[in-house]
């Protein structure tokens, strides 16, 4: 019993006031915002994904037939007469009727494609299970 008050007598006082005027001016402070730390997880998968399907649907150099893809809100009409306009064959329509399947001409075909309207050019054999 000695040890221990001698113990706590050596130790230096601690005033309660102290101790709660800090716990008041934390909680005037306004906290920061802070980034989820699984939002940096979600945000590499996304990037990842988007490097991956770019890489794997990208136009092989020489390829005849490609899959071109309109703006979302263009009538199948309007995609086919952008395709048209570009001298493209139209071998096939999708499920969306804005991504067609076409044969460029050989001379800057995707060129003016994308002269026509075109945002994308893929590979048709890598949408063909998808469209």
């Amino acid at each position: 019993m000695r040890r221990l008050r001698a113990l706590t007598e050596r130790l230096p006082h601690i005033r309660f006031g102290s101790v709660f005027s800090g716990a008041m001016e934390r909680a005037n402070t306004i906290s920061t915002l802070r980034w989820p730390a699984w939002l940096n997880a979600a945000a590499l998968l996304v990037a990842s994904w988007v490097a991956i399907a770019a890489l794997s649907l990208q136009v092989r150099p020489g390829t005849e037939i490609v899959a071109v893809a309109f703006p979302p809100w263009w009538s199948a009409e309007r995609a086919f007469l952008a395709a048209a306009s570009a001298d493209a064959a139209i071998v096939r329509m999708t499920a969306v009727p804005s991504v067609l399947v076409v044969r460029p001409d050989q001379h800057e075909g995707l060129a003016r494609l994308r002269k026509a309207g075109v945002w994308l050019a893929i590979d048709p054999q890598a949408i063909a299970a998808c469209l």
